[in-house]
């Protein structure tokens, strides 16, 4: 295995690609097998990853993978505007 990561960062840097770049191939390749192997679970495709949820989610819009952004709540549970109470003098 260490010869084979030894490779790629050769044919890596004499093809003139940057570290940012490459992170980003490797994370966004990694993200995708995990969601696949899970099933598109993504609990436990971030455990796979050893990542938390969240991290997940961000990396997932960021890249443009899956649905692209994360769930939402549901609409009785998201926060209500409060209404100010009118004070009579």
């Amino acid at each position: 295995m260490h010869q084979k990561f030894e490779g790629l960062v050769e044919h890596l840097l004499s093809g003139n690609i940057f570290l940012e770049q490459a992170i980003e191939v490797l994370e966004r390749s990694m993200i995708a097998r995990a969601l696949e192997r899970a099933e598109g679970n993504q609990s436990e495709a971030s455990r796979q990853l050893g990542i938390h949820r969240n991290t997940l989610q961000r990396k997932l819009v960021e890249y443009g993978l899956g649905n692209g952004r994360p769930r939402r709540k549901a609409p009785g549970r998201q926060a209500r505007s409060r209404k100010s109470k009118l004070v009579v003098a």
